[in-house]
């Protein structure tokens, strides 16, 4: 990313969940936070280390100019929610007097949890700097829609939270149109609001089709048909059972067409017995527990459609899920299974299709038609990386993202 640099930054960002492409999940702060480096500003990742350490301690690494500041701290998606509520405080405490030690021209905090904002506005008025608040879900709406939180007392702690957070922000990054509506919804002012979606990488996944075959050499299980892939987190709102579906009514159809599951998370093994249950795990379906993101494009590249898959709630449709910019990316068609912005952006650029929530039979007729077209197939690959590169460009995203950090330090 080349930009002009306005003033130097000491930029202190705030992601509970980074990861760098050697780990699993998403990159998003990684790839941002490197660009800031790269536009010549210091940036200083506030995180925690959620793999088994005999550190205690924080402790520091430099990831690409990148200074990570690491806080042991145990964290799994398999956790009860009692016991991440726990880590979530746990951290933001910690946080708090990290930053403030740390010092810096600005603090930019991205959720989830919610609970970053705590560091983020303690810190930023103890140091006298603006503080900008980046909204990946609409939390706490999401967690009340699936009935993760029930208590009403709890409900209002949260609801208030949110607010919370946007008061005090000088600004704020919505991942979606639908959450910026969400945030002006809970009283934000909208002109201080910009919408700045996940990103498509397009250098790191537009690869040779030898990486995807190197890929299948791995699995020769998954050779000889078409290949259908989901690559993303096994959680409850996912509702990656669906695909399970897809694979057992397409089966009947063509066995030939492949299904490989990749990931992690509490509904892994829900998902696999499902599958077994269906006659299509190690049949027509195979799961392979998460990749590094850094093998993400080897996988991709050897798929014919990638998926992205929520369970049948209107308030899931705002998501700006990886996996959706990741495949555009790559250029592969999508198969996705809700409405909203990504549905839209799918149907009118025909760069794959949306398939009904609630019939996977239908699902399954309306992907063989699909891939069976193959003329149809090649020219919503092709509109996906269009797509990528005049919306979704990564290096653009991060210009604008920038772009408003400098904004909120000028305006201080």
């Amino acid at each position: 990313m080349t930009c002009e640099i306005l003033y130097h930054m000491k930029i202190i960002y705030l992601h509970q969940y980074f990861n760098t492409p050697a780990m699993t999940g998403g990159t998003r702060s990684y790839e941002m936070a490197r660009r800031f480096v790269d536009a010549g500003h210091e940036v200083h990742m506030i995180t925690s280390w959620r793999e088994p350490t005999k550190k205690s301690r924080w402790f520091k690494t430099v990831e690409d100019g990148i200074n990570v500041h690491w806080l042991p701290l145990h964290y799994s998606n398999k956790m009860s929610f009692r016991e991440r509520i726990s880590a979530f405080f746990l951290f933001a405490f910690s946080a708090s007097k990290k930053v403030v030690r740390l010092k810096g021209d600005i603090v930019f905090a991205t959720s989830t949890p919610l609970t970053i904002a705590l560091p983020a506005i303690y810190s930023a008025r103890r140091l006298h700097v603006p503080m900008v608040f980046e909204v990946r879900d609409l939390w706490p709406e999401l967690p009340i829609a699936v009935g993760a939180i029930k208590n009403p007392y709890i409900i209002k702690l949260a609801q208030w939270l949110e607010r919370f957070a946007y008061k005090h922000s000088t600004y704020v990054v919505a991942l979606s149109p639908g959450m910026k509506k969400g945030v002006v919804k809970a009283g934000y002012p909208p002109e201080k609001i910009s919408v700045i979606p996940n990103s498509s990488d397009i250098d790191l996944f537009q690869v040779s089709e030898s990486m995807g075959q190197s890929f299948l050499e791995q699995y020769q299980n998954l050779k000889g048909g078409s290949l259908i892939v989901y690559a993303g987190t096994l959680g409850l709102i996912n509702g990656v059972s669906y695909l399970v579906e897809v694979a057992h009514f397409i089966k009947k159809i063509d066995k030939s067409i492949r299904f490989l599951i990749v990931g992690d998370g509490k509904e892994f093994e829900k998902v696999q017995q499902y599958a077994e249950n269906m006659e299509v795990l190690n049949n027509n379906l195979w799961m392979i527990r998460a990749l590094p993101k850094s093998e993400m494009p080897s996988l991709l590249s050897a798929a014919t459609v990638s998926t992205s898959l929520v369970i049948d709630l209107p308030e899931l449709w705002n998501n700006s899920a990886n996996k959706f910019f990741d495949s555009l990316a790559a250029g592969k068609p999508l198969m996705i299974n809700y409405s909203g912005w990504h549905a839209d952006l799918l149907e009118k650029n025909n760069a794959g299709i949306v398939v009904p929530p609630d019939n996977a039979q239908i699902a399954a007729k309306m992907l063989y038609d699909f891939i069976n077209n193959k003329e149809r197939l090649q020219q919503a690959g092709k509109a996906a990386l269009h797509l990528a590169k005049q919306e979704f460009d990564r290096d653009q995203l991060a210009r604008n993202l920038l772009n408003v950090l400098e904004k909120a330090a000028q305006n201080d």
